[in-house]
């Protein structure tokens, strides 16, 4: 199997994923509350996966440095099969928030991996394509997946978590049949007599990466917390724009990272593009507080999401290009950041709502000018250890 095959396979596996797990966003609160869930208990009900994935990330990345990619990937997805169907057949809150674990101390091998599996099969010059194509499957399938979700759910709450099962069995089938190992036998060698640290890939000026993902995955989980309400309040919108607005915001993204990132990346390099990104994304940030209609909201929106969207494929090619550890143990640590931001923000987005319906927006400005700062200084401790190597 060609490398251009095994994109195409894997694409459809990320895909697949993200389908999955989209299709249960807009049903699981509703799911939670016919169980007896409090608004406290669906916080943390939301939240848990995410910090499942802030700490097995890093795990699975380096374990799958040592073992290879495919079974990583086949144990990750299983985790998220096993998840959906434990929640489809839930009768009480602690079968969900056990589902919930499992589905996060597992899954959590998917992204880290699939990354891993990129940096493994492309050459350094493709490499930023491969990560745009990944983040494309991921946008798509957030696209299509709630919408899915909402459509089934209207016969059913458990219907839902029943096709997101089938979804990820579906996906399953798919790694076993078709997706060859990418790692050699050699580098698994090599990595298995390393005893080194899951941090050690956090250090030096890559170090300013993982903290720079953090900054963007913040802002972004703080708008996406908080951008219904923000929308209702200003433009009158109501749920059915709403999601109009986030399909606009994903297929457009989806067309940058799987259609741009290559020709981006190969012109300019990982570094730049991540520098337009931050920038677009600012001013996206910033022209989201001007919103008065649907039409200004989708194109506000979609210009933060374009600039957001090319970040985190830009860093992960610069990271498993520069980093002298496994492609495994970087991708792996960059997801724990970012599921950290991920945690953080809402709760940091809804607070900063409370106090005013802007000041998320404001905020997220602000961390997107430090995050700026940041691939600046990043650029100028990059070039010293150059002169110095």
């Amino acid at each position: 199997m060609n490398n251009k095959n095994a994109m195409l396979i894997l694409f459809f596996v990320m895909f697949l994923v993200m389908v999955g797990f989209g299709i249960i966003i807009p049903v699981l609160p509703f799911y939670a509350e016919e169980l007896g869930a409090s608004p406290t208990e669906l916080g943390l009900l939301m939240s848990v996966y995410s910090i499942m994935q802030l700490v097995f990330s890093p795990i699975w990345g380096k374990v799958s440095d040592r073992i290879g990619r495919k079974p990583v990937l086949l144990l990750g997805i299983t985790g998220l099969a096993l998840s959906f169907y434990l929640m489809a057949i839930a009768d009480s809150i602690w079968m969900l928030f056990a589902a919930r674990i499992i589905g996060g101390i597992l899954s959590s091998a998917n992204m880290p991996t699939s990354m891993a599996y990129v940096a493994d099969i492309t050459t350094p010059e493709n490499r930023g394509k491969g990560m745009g194509i990944i983040g494309a499957a991921v946008g798509l399938g957030f696209v299509f997946g709630p919408a899915i979700g909402g459509i089934f759910s209207k016969n059913s709450l458990s219907l839902p978590f029943y096709l997101a099962a089938a979804s990820s069995i579906i996906t399953l089938i798919l790694i076993v049949l078709f997706l060859k190992e990418s790692s050699t036998a050699e580098s698994r060698l090599e990595n298995a007599k390393k005893e080194t640290s899951m941090w050690k890939a956090f250090s030096g000026s890559l170090s300013i990466l993982f903290i720079l993902q953090l900054f963007i995955s913040l802002s972004l989980s703080g708008l996406e917390a908080t951008f219904a309400y923000f929308a209702a309040k200003k433009a009158g919108m109501d749920s059915t724009e709403m999601g109009y607005v986030f399909m606009i915001m994903g297929l457009a993204g989806a067309f940058v990272q799987g259609g741009m990132m290559g020709k981006l990346t190969k012109k300019y390099g990982e570094g730049p593009v991540i520098q337009g990104g931050i920038i677009i994304s600012a001013i996206g940030f910033a022209l989201i507080l001007l919103i008065d209609d649907f039409i200004t909201a989708a194109i506000f929106l979609t210009i933060f999401g374009i600039g957001n969207g090319v970040i985190r494929p830009s860093i992960s090619s610069l990271l498993t290009k520069q980093s002298n550890t496994g492609h495994g143990s970087a991708t792996g640590l960059l997801s724990s950041f970012d599921s950290f931001g991920r945690i953080a923000g809402p709760v940091l987005g809804g607070w900063l709502f409370t106090l005013s319906i802007g000041l998320p927006y404001i905020i997220g400005t602000v961390l997107s000018l430090l995050a700026l700062v940041l691939y600046r200084v990043y650029v100028t401790k990059d070039s010293k250890q150059a002169e110095t190597a």
